[in-house]
């Protein structure tokens, strides 16, 4: 993995609790260290709110439309429901959909955006897991549901394959990548060659708070937006949040509808979500502390479970 990977990931942790210490130190929140805060409101959007039902187009409309009960105008799921997610049965091992499978898709998509209306975004996940052939048929036929973006069109290993699929693919549809670019010389390809609307740095991955921010100062120049990736825990979520109240071209921020009961026992003040929106206070550094003994009770997933979307 030469610099990145594992090793990153490492680094991105240090990076994250190094700042934190420091605001602590300093008794300001770590939003006034990368530069003051534009806003301390992090509008989200809902992922992992549609793992309570079955893969089908009724069962995801009825928990779309508790996602915009509780104030989300924002969400994000994957239509295809990839066999190694462990939450489906369409993938095939060529990385193709069957006609069915693609209906079904098309299907629940529509569905979601009918019980949501017009007013929310809406992103389209493909995990990087369907062929370029599937990848730009899927992506034209969703397109008429106004999809706000359509995520890891392809993997982030070739950069030329992802720009063959913005030239074929509908301009209307906007592509988002980033989740597995580490640092900003990772994204620099993908922003030279204008082949991406937004990035999604994942703050435990792209080097931390202090790698994203410079991420994000780097997509300002092409103008294009960060929606940090976040399908982690409460540090990361505030971390990411913190870096998203200081630059002028953020968009959404990724947040778990639907997480493990005991997400706010590990810190000692729960995360405050009102309407869709992560509220940041100014309490120094990120804000909280680890309980130390509720992570032990915690130790995390050690094997997969049934009906588990990972």
């Amino acid at each position: 993995m030469g610099p990145y990977g594992a090793s990153l990931c490492a680094i991105s942790g240090i990076d994250m609790a190094l700042l934190d210490l420091k605001g602590k130190v300093l008794e300001v929140p770590c939003y006034q260290l990368l530069g003051g805060p534009i806003r301390t409101e992090i509008a989200l959007y809902a992922n992992y709110w549609f793992t309570g039902g079955g893969h089908n187009a009724a069962d995801y409309a009825s928990q779309a439309r508790t996602v915009r009960e509780q104030g989300f105008d924002g969400l994000k799921f994957d239509p295809f429901a990839h066999t190694n997610y462990l939450y489906g049965e369409d993938l095939s091992s060529n990385l193709a959909l069957t006609e069915e499978a693609k209906q079904r898709a098309y299907d629940v998509t529509k569905a979601v955006r009918h019980a949501v209306g017009n007013d929310v975004d809406m992103m389209i996940e493909t995990h990087a897991m369907l062929n370029f052939k599937t990848a730009i048929t899927m992506a034209e036929r969703l397109a008429e549901l106004n999809i706000t973006w359509y995520e890891e069109p392809v993997g982030p290993e070739n950069v030329e394959t992802l720009q063959a699929i913005r030239d074929r693919l509908n301009p209307g549809v906007s592509i988002c990548v980033g989740e597995r670019h580490y640092t900003r010389y990772g994204i620099r390809p993908v922003l030279e060659k204008h082949i991406c609307d937004i990035i999604m740095p994942d703050i435990t991955r792209c080097g931390g708070p202090s790698e994203m921010k410079r991420m994000a100062a780097m997509a300002e120049a092409y103008n294009v937006q960060l929606a940090p990736h976040n399908p982690n825990g409460p540090l990361s979520t505030l971390a990411s949040a913190h870096v998203s109240a200081t630059v002028p071209n953020f968009f959404r921020q990724e947040f778990m509808f639907n997480d493990v009961s005991w997400r706010d026992e590990v810190i000692d003040h729960p995360i405050e979500v009102r309407n869709g929106r992560l509220i940041l206070t100014d309490r120094p550094g990120l804000g909280v502390d680890l309980v130390e003994e509720a992570m032990e009770a915690h130790p995390g997933i050690r094997k997969s479970r049934e009906g588990f979307y990972v």
